[in-house]
């Protein structure tokens, strides 16, 4: 499938850390291109959110330390060095570009929370609405497993959904998704199947987390909320201005097919599911023709979800396939699940099938 020509308007581009750091040293020549490209795009008229790893590599460069540490209070106090150094840098080549930008941190938190949600995203549609570059890094210094990314490559695909961007950059050392041999780009991906996922394999870079996993994982994020996504290697010359204007030939391009609003975006992808509901096949069936779930069709439940919390939806045969919005607790489903019900555990307005 070839993707139509399209002009890309509101454009996330996420940075990994590999491409800051070589030999322990900040490549400074990398972020003043990057700055001077991002500049470039919005004097054009684009909208750019800049997803940046680089706190932990650069701390990490600052105090000389070789190895990422393993302990949180460690790591958190090396984030808050590197954060501090990482914005000044941006600030300075920006302003050379006649351009501002701003940061922000977050956490699971800030997506988890539907309040807080709305309230990050129209921060950052403000902000572009201002012509400022939003930077946005996880707030690494605060974060602990409970509300950590793990990775920046999720938190992009979640920011380009939250901004409802026209297309997702992720630029990390690598051409794109390689092929079986290692060798050859694969150049458009049409459905994230698992033959393509077993062509992924994780990082064992000593500043990175993630890999060609995480980015497979945040592309599908993307494509399915509708937004088409491109991983492709920052040190190629020009690279920002070929992805978003060529992004079929400079790397490799996940064409999206999907197309959900807002709200629906939110609950498939922006929140942590608090609980897990088992269906029967009969109930699956229902869901996926956009009816809502009835206690009948319920096998089982996990997790200590209330009212109003998101779940994930699940045949124990073929797993999760759907996400939704309970109007029942776990303590009130165990009471009425495989029984008739008057009421439905979640409403059809309330349900996304992944």
């Amino acid at each position: 499938m070839k993707p139509s020509v399209k002009n890309y308007k509101r454009i996330v581009i996420k940075i990994g850390s590999s491409l800051f750091c070589a030999a322990g040293e900040l490549n400074f020549t990398f972020v003043q291109g990057i700055a001077k490209q991002i500049s470039r795009l919005r004097k054009e008229g684009r909208e750019i959110v800049l997803v940046s790893s680089g706190a932990i590599a650069l701390g990490m460069s600052l105090l000389k330390l070789a190895c990422r540490p393993k302990e949180l209070s460690q790591l958190q106090a090396v984030a808050a060095i590197g954060q501090n150094e990482l914005m000044n840098i941006y600030r300075g080549f920006f302003e050379k570009n006649n351009c501002l930008c701003a940061q922000l941190l977050l956490t699971w938190d800030d997506f988890d929370d539907r309040k807080r949600y709305l309230n990050a995203k129209n921060t950052l549609l403000t902000l572009l609405k201002l012509g400022s570059v939003p930077i946005i890094n996880e707030n690494d210094t605060v974060s602990t497993q409970e509300i950590r990314f793990g990775d920046n490559d999720r938190l992009s695909a979640l920011v380009a959904t939250a901004v409802s961007a026209d297309l997702l950059v992720i630029l990390s050392d690598v051409d794109g998704l390689l092929g079986e041999d290692k060798k050859t780009v694969v150049r458009i991906v049409d459905e994230i199947t698992p033959k393509i996922k077993k062509l992924a394999c994780p990082t064992d870079k000593a500043t990175c987390v993630g890999g060609m996993i995480t980015k497979l994982e945040a592309a599908r994020i993307a494509i399915d909320s509708g937004v088409p996504c491109v991983i492709a290697n920052g040190r190629r010359e020009d690279i920002v201005n070929l992805a978003v204007n060529k992004p079929e030939g400079c790397g490799t391009l996940f064409v999206s097919k999907k197309n959900l609003d807002a709200r629906e975006r939110w609950i498939a992808f922006g929140t942590k599911p608090k609980g897990k509901i088992i269906v029967d096949a009969g109930a699956k069936n229902a869901l996926l023709n956009r009816k809502s779930l009835l206690a009948v069709g319920v096998v089982s439940a996990e997790g200590g979800f209330d009212q109003g919390d998101i779940v994930s939806i699940a045949e124990a045969q073929c797993g999760e396939f759907a996400r939704g919005r309970s109007d029942l607790s776990r303590r009130q489903l165990d009471k009425v699940k495989g029984r008739r019900f008057d009421r439905e555990v979640i409403h059809s307005n309330n349900i996304v099938i992944l």
